[in-house]
C-alpha cells in the first residue's frame, strides 16, 4: 500500500468585509456580545455574482501552484460542499470545467462542516488502493447565500471561503491516520429546510424563510465537543501516536469555547492550536483548509510537524486525521 501526503495547498476568500460593528447596524447585538460568545469578529461575504464553484477555483490553482504541479497531472476532484452552485449536476464537475481538467474524474461530498475531511478520507482511500495518483480536494461555501440576517443566532457565526489541497502517492508517510462519524439522529438540528425532494421550492416555502439555515446552538455545542474530542483521539491512536507528540491542532473554526473545550480534553497548551475564526467565522468544510494554509504560510506548521485535523458538522457528522506535513 502506498503512503499518501500533501503536496501543494490554497486558500481564498472574498474582498468584502463583514465586521461585527456592521452587525451592530443590522440587528439587535454588539460586537462585545459576538467576540465573547463566539470568538468572532468578523467574516467575508461573496458578491451576489460568486458561486462556491468560483472560490474553489482560486483556491486550486494557488494549490497546483504550491504543489507546483499542471492540471493535467489531477485525475480527481472532490469538492466538500453545503453550498453548491446548483443541485445538480456537482460543484466538482463546474469546477473541472473552469480548471481545465480533463483527466480528472468529479464530484461533490455532502457532509457539512466535515466536508473536507470527509473527501480527504475518501480521496486517501482511492489513492492507496491504486487506482489513482494525484487528487484535488477542496472544501468550498457561500454560506452567506443561505443566511436569515434578521436572525441573530445564526446570520453572525457564518463566512464564506474556500480551501484546496492536492494530495499524492508518496514513498514516505503523510496521511498518518483518517477516521469518521456521523449520528444521523440528529439531522433536523442543523438544516436547510427547503429545496430538496422533501420539501420543494414553492411560494410557500419561501414565504416561512425555508431556504435558510436552521441550527439548535446548544445541542449542537454540546455533541460537537464530544465527537471532535473521541474522533481526535481516535485518528491519534490510530497514527500510533500520543497527543503529548502533536505540534499543531487545527480543529473546525466554529466557536472559540468549543475549541478551548477540545484543546483542554486532549490537555493541549494553547500555543499548540491553530485558530483562524477571528477573522472569518465559521467556513463550514472551508474552515479547515483555509486554516491549514495560513498555518503553513504563517510557519505555524512545518515540514515534519504531526498536525490533527478535526471537525464536526450537520448530519450529524464528524471525523479527524492526522498528518505528518
Amino acid at each position: 500500500m502506498s503512503f499518501v501526503k500533501f503536496l501543494g495547498i490554497g486558500s481564498s476568500a472574498p474582498e468584502k468585509v463583514l465586521s461585527n460593528l456592521d452587525f451592530e447596524k443590522m440587528i439587535d447585538t454588539s460586537d462585545e456580545w459576538i467576540r465573547t460568545r463566539t470568538g468572532i469578529s468578523e467574516r467575508r461575504i461573496a458578491e451576489s455574482n460568486i458561486a462556491s464553484s468560483d472560490l474553489a477555483y482560486e483556491a486550486c490553482v494557488k494549490a497546483l501552484e504550491d504543489a507546483s504541479m499542471d492540471i493535467e497531472d489531477i485525475d480527481g476532484i472532490i469538492v466538500g460542499t453545503i453550498t453548491p452552485d446548483h443541485i445538480f449536476p456537482s460543484t466538482a464537475c463546474v469546477l473541472q470545467s473552469q480548471l481545465g481538467a480533463k483527466n480528472a474524474f468529479a464530484f461533490d461530498v455532502s457532509a457539512g462542516c466535515s466536508g473536507f475531511l470527509y473527501a480527504l478520507h475518501v480521496a486517501k482511500g482511492m489513492i492507496q488502493g491504486g487506482t489513482n495518483k494525484n487528487l484535488l480536494v477542496v472544501g468550498a461555501e457561500v454560506l452567506s447565500k443561505i443566511m436569515n440576517y434578521d436572525d441573530r443566532t445564526t446570520c453572525i457565526l457564518f463566512g464564506d471561503g474556500a480551501g484546496a489541497a492536492v494530495i499524492s502517492a508518496s514513498d514516505t508517510p503523510g496521511i498518518m491516520s483518517s477516521c469518521l462519524g456521523s449520528n444521523g439522529d440528529y439531522w433536523d438540528l442543523l438544516w436547510m429546510p427547503a429545496g430538496g425532494s422533501r420539501i420543494p421550492t414553492s411560494e410557500e416555502s419561501l414565504k416561512n424563510g425555508d431556504h435558510f439555515l436552521k441550527m439548535e446552538g446548544r445541542e449542537v455545542f454540546k455533541e460537537a465537543v464530544k465527537a471532535l474530542e473521541s474522533s481526535s483521539l481516535e485518528a491519534i491512536r490510530q497514527a500510533g501516536i500520543t497527543p503529548d507528540e502533536i505540534d499543531l491542532l487545527i480543529p473546525h473554526q466554529a466557536n472559540y469555547r468549543i475549541i478551548d473545550a477540545v484543546r483542554r480534553r486532549l490537555e493541549l497548551p494553547e500555543e499548540k492550536v491553530f485558530s483562524n475564526l477571528d477573522r472569518y467565522g465559521n467556513t463550514s468544510s472551508a474552515s479547515v483548509p483555509i486554516a491549514l494554509d495560513e498555518a503553513v504560510k504563517s510557519g505555524r506548521l512545518k515540514k515534519g510537524d504531526i498536525v490533527v485535523f478535526s471537525a464536526f458538522g450537520a448530519g450529524f457528522t464528524w471525523g479527524a486525521s492526522v498528518v505528518r506535513w
